[in-house]
C-alpha cells in the first residue's frame, strides 16, 4: 500500500463527521471495556483502520482507537481536511488524551525533481507549504509534519542535489523553529517508489547533521528500511539521535506486525530499551479485511509489545 493510497482513502470519510456517534464510542463492539490494552509505546493508527467496528465517522474511529489502548494517532491526509473537521478532531484527541502524530506538509514530487533540481519556484512552493502547514500543526496540536523531498534529477550530481535539499531544508527549519513543530524526513524504498530523492537511513542521518536543526530530524519506516537496507536494530543505532519518529509495517505486504518477516517484538522491544517517547504510526494496511481483520491488528499490537 503506498501512501497516496493512504491519503486518498483516509480523507474520504471527512463528509461523515457529522453523523450522529453510533461507532466505537457509545458501543466498544470487541466487548471489552475502555483502555483495556496498555501498549509500552506509543502505537498510531490511522482514520480507516478500524472502520467496520466504529463505522466512517472520523469522531468515532478516534475514540474506538482511544477505547482500545492506543494513545496517539496519525493522518497524512489531516492537511486537506475542511477546518472544521480539523479542529473536531483535534478536540477528541485532546479529550481522549491522544497525540497528533504526522501529516504529509507538502505536496510531493513522484516523477519529477523539485527540491533536489535547486530550482527557485520549486523551493518557495515547498516553503509556502510548510508555511501552511504551521497553521494547520497548530489548529490540530501537531508537533511533527512529514517531508519528502521528491524525485532525484537526473541531470546533476548527486552532491550537487543533496546541498539543493540541504538548503531547502534549513530555510523550512527556521520557519518552523519558533513553533516548536519539526519536519521528520522519510527514506522510501526503491520498489514502492522508484526514482526518489531519499532512500536510506544514512543519507537521511547526513542531511540532518548538515541542517544542523531541531525542527529537521528523521522519520525511520520500518517496512521502507527493511526493503531498502535491512540490518534494521544496528542502523536504528547509527542514526538514532536524530530519528524522531517511526512508522511500521511488515514486509511483505506492508500488514501489522506479524504477517511478514520482521521480528517485530525484538525491534519494539530495543525502541523501548532505547527510551523512546516519541510516536509510532501504524502506516499499513490490514492483511485481512472487515472487522476478524481489525481484530487482528489490535492482537498484533498487543503479542508484539510482551516483551
Amino acid at each position: 500500500m503506498k501512501r497516496r493510497s493512504f491519503i486518498k482513502k483516509s480523507t474520504s470519510a471527512t463528509s461523515l463527521l457529522c453523523m450522529s456517534l453510533t461507532g466505537a464510542h457509545a458501543i466498544n463492539t470487541l466487548g471489552s471495556t475502555t483502555n483495556t490494552n496498555t501498549f509500552k509505546l506509543n502505537f498510531a493508527p490511522h482514520i480507516g483502520m478500524f472502520k467496520h467496528h466504529a463505522g466512517n465517522n472520523p469522531i468515532d474511529q478516534l475514540n474506538f482507537m482511544a477505547d482500545q489502548g492506543f494513545t496517539a494517532f496519525e493522518d497524512n491526509g489531516m492537511k486537506t481536511r475542511p477546518i472544521e473537521v480539523q479542529k473536531s478532531m483535534a478536540k477528541t484527541m485532546v479529550d481522549r488524551n491522544m497525540t497528533m502524530g504526522v501529516f504529509v506538509a507538502h505536496k510531493i514530487y513522484w516523477k519529477e525533481a523539485n527540491l533536489a533540481s535547486g530550482n527557485i519556484d520549486k523551493r518557495h512552493e515547498f516553503l509556502n507549504d510548510i508555511k501552511e502547514s504551521v497553521e494547520v500543526a497548530k489548529r490540530v496540536h501537531a508537533k511533527w509534519i512529514t517531508v519528502v523531498p521528491g524525485h532525484v534529477d537526473s541531470s546533476q550530481h548527486m552532491d550537487y542535489q543533496t546541498e539543493h535539499v540541504i538548503e531547502s531544508l534549513k530555510q523550512a527549519s527556521a520557519i518552523l523553529e519558533p513553533h516548536g513543530i519539526t519536519m521528520v524526513l522519510e527514506p522510501l524504498n526503491f520498489r514502492d517508489h522508484p526514482g526518489l530523492f531519499l532512500t536510506e537511513s544514512p543519507q537521511a542521518f547526513q542531511i540532518c547533521k548538515a541542517v544542523n536543526s531541531p525542527s529537521c530530524k528523521i522519520l525511520f519506516d520500518i517496512y521502507h528500511q527493511q526493503i531498502q537496507e535491512g540490518n534494521l536494530i544496528p542502523n536504528i543505532d547509527l542514526c538514532w539521535d536524530e530519528i524522531a519518529y517511526f512508522q511500521i509495517g511488515d514486509n511483505p505486504g506492508r500488514n501489522e506486525p506479524t504477517t511478514g518477516e520482521i521480528n517485530y517484538k525484538n525491534v519494539f522491544k530495543h525502541i523501548h530499551s532505547k527510551g523512546f517517547k516519541g510516536i509510532l504510526g501504524m502506516e499499513h494496511g490490514n492483511s485481512v479485511s472487515g472487522k476478524e481483520g481489525e481484530k487482528n491488528v489490535i492482537n498484533a499490537y498487543i503479542e508484539s509489545s510482551k516483551f
